[in-house]
C-alpha cells in the first residue's frame, strides 16, 4: 500500500533527575555533596532511507516517545544518557510542525538526518550547586522535560520529470515504453492509484527519473477525485510533461483537456505552474489526431509540442532526447521559500517578560515557558529547592508584578496544574 502522508505526535525523552547525596565515609563525619547529574533524554531523529518508498511503516503509529535519561547517583555518579530513537523515512519526505506550519526538514539526500525533538538535559546533582556561600546544598534538580511536537510527514517523490494529464491519456503506457517500470495499464479511469517511477537511460549514458502521476480531473486541487493527494508529487520535478489524448477518443476536446489541468495546477501552486512544460500529443496513431493537433498548435503557438504514439512507440526517442538536453540546463529548484522553513525563522528579541499573569476567578494564573520549565525541574520535597524556586521567581519580577496587579498575601496562585498560596 502506498502511504504518502502521516500525522504523528513525537515526544523526546526527559532528562534524568539529579541526585542529592553526601559523602558517607569512615572518619569523614561531615562529607561534602557528591550527588551526580542526570543523563540526557533521547532525541527523536528522522533519517532518509533510499530503500523505502512509502510511509506505511508509520501508518499505525500515533505517538513516538523517547527514553528518559538515567538518574544521577551518589559518589558523583552521572546518569547515562538515553539512546536516540531513529525513524527511517523515504527520501523526499517533508516534516512539518503542525503548530507553526513551518517545515522542520526536507529530507532529499540519502542518509540525511534531522533532530525533530530534542531530549531534555539531565537535572543537576547537589554537587553542581555547591558554592562558596553554600558549600553543602541539600537540593538537586529534576530532569528537563523533552520536547513535544505534533508533526506531519509528507512524501513527495523524487523525480526529474512528472507526467501529468487527465485519466486514460496514456501516461502509464508511455512510462512502460521508456523504462523498465511495469505500471498497471487498463481501459478504465484511475487505473494508476499511486505514483510510478521509471528510470530513462539515453544512448549518451544520461539517466533521469520520470514519475507517472495518477490522473487528475477538474477540481483536483481541492481534493476532487484523487485530488491534491498526488499533485504534491509534481512539486519536486524540474519538468512537467503534459500528456494529452490528441485523438479526443473519449469525446473530449484536447484544448479543453489542457485548460482543465493547467487551471488545477495554477490553483494548487504558482511554483508548480511556473515549471518548464512540454506538451506530449499522444495517440497520434488514431483518426482525428492530426486535425486536432493543428487546432491545438493554432491555439498554443508558443508551446513545445511532441506528437507521439505511446502504444506504437513512435516519436518517443525524440521526446526523451529533448527532455535529457533540457534537464542539463535546469538547476535544482527549491520547493520551499525561506519563510516556510523553521531553520530560517528570524527571532526578534524584545524586552518582554518571560511570563504572563492573569486572574481567573479568584486564582492568579502564571504562564510562561521559562517558569513552567523551572517548575517541572524543581523537587518540591526538598526545602532548599523550594527556596531556590521562590528566589528565581522573585528575580524574574513575578512577586512585584503580582502585587502591582492587586494580589494579596494568602491569594491562590496557579502554575500549570498546581495551586500555591501567595506568601512572604
Amino acid at each position: 500500500m502506498f502511504v504518502d502522508e502521516i500525522t504523528l505526535k513525537v515526544i523526546a525523552g526527559s532528562g534524568g533527575d539529579g541526585c542529592t547525596s553526601f559523602r558517607r565515609e569512615k572518619f569523614v563525619p561531615m562529607g561534602g555533596p557528591d550527588g551526580g547529574n542526570g543523563g540526557k533524554g533521547g532525541d527523536i531523529i528522522f533519517k532518509a532511507d533510499k530503500s523505502l518508498k512509502t510511509l506505511i511503516d508509520l501508518r499505525y503509529l500515533k505517538t513516538i516517545k523517547g527514553e528518559r535519561g538515567d538518574h544521577g547517583k551518589g559518589s558523583n555518579k552521572y546518569g547515562a544518557s538515553a539512546e536516540d530513537i531513529i525513524i527511517k523515512v523515504p527520501m523526499g519526505t517533508t516534516i512539518t510542525d503542525l503548530d507553526s506550519n513551518l517545515v522542520i526538514a526536507d529530507l532529499i539526500h540519502e542518509d540525511e538526518t534531522v533532530c525533530v525533538c530534542k531530549g531534555g538535559r539531565g537535572g543537576k546533582g547537589n554537587k553542581a550547586f555547591a558554592t562558596h556561600d553554600n558549600p553543602a546544598p541539600k537540593f538537586s534538580e529534576k530532569g528537563e522535560p523533552g520536547e513535544i511536537r505534533l508533526i506531519k510527514c509528507e512524501l513527495k517523490v523524487l523525480a526529474d520529470v512528472g507526467l501529468v494529464g487527465l485519466p486514460s491519456v496514456g501516461k502509464s503506457t508511455l512510462l512502460s515504453q521508456i523504462s523498465a517500470s511495469k505500471p498497471k495499464i487498463a481501459a478504465y479511469h484511475f487505473t494508476t492509484l499511486s505514483p510510478n517511477l521509471g528510470v530513462v537511460k539515453l544512448p549518451n549514458y544520461q539517466n533521469f527519473v520520470i514519475a507517472d502521476l495518477p490522473g487528475l480531473i477538474e477540481g483536483a486541487s481541492e481534493g476532487v477525485g484523487l485530488g491534491d493527494k498526488f499533485l504534491r508529487h509534481a512539486m519536486r520535478t524540474k519538468i512537467l510533461a503534459h500528456i494529452i489524448d490528441m485523438s479526443g477518443s473519449e469525446g473530449r476536446n484536447p484544448i479543453d483537456d489542457y485548460q482543465v489541468i493547467r487551471k488545477e495546477i495554477e490553483k494548487y501552486s504558482q511554483k508548480l505552474s511556473q515549471k518548464e512544460e512540454i506538451i506530449v500529443a499522444n495517440k497520434m496513431d488514431l483518426e482525428d489526431s492530426l486535425e486536432n493537433l493543428k487546432s491545438f498548435q493554432k491555439a498554443y503557438p508558443n508551446k513545445t509540442i511532441f506528437p507521439i504514439s505511446a502504444l506504437n512507440n513512435t516519436g518517443i526517442a525524440e521526446l526523451m532526447n529533448y527532455i535529457g538536453t533540457l534537464l542539463t540546463k535546469i538547476t535544482n529548484q527549491n520547493i520551499y521559500d525561506d519563510s516556510e522553513l523553521e531553520s530560517h525563522l528570524v527571532f526578534e528579541f524584545k524586552e518582554e517578560k518571560p511570563y504572563t499573569i492573569t486572574k481567573e476567578g479568584n486564582i492568579w494564573v502564571i504562564k510562561g515557558e521559562t517558569i513552567e520549565k523551572l517548575f517541572n525541574m524543581t523537587k518540591f520535597n526538598e526545602d532548599e529547592a523550594v527556596l531556590r524556586f521562590a528566589r528565581k521567581l522573585r528575580g524574574m519580577g513575578v512577586e512585584d508584578e503580582l502585587e502591582k496587579m492587586g494580589a494579596k498575601r494568602g491569594d491562590e496562585v496557579q502554575i500549570l496544574d498546581y495551586i500555591f498560596e501567595f506568601k512572604e
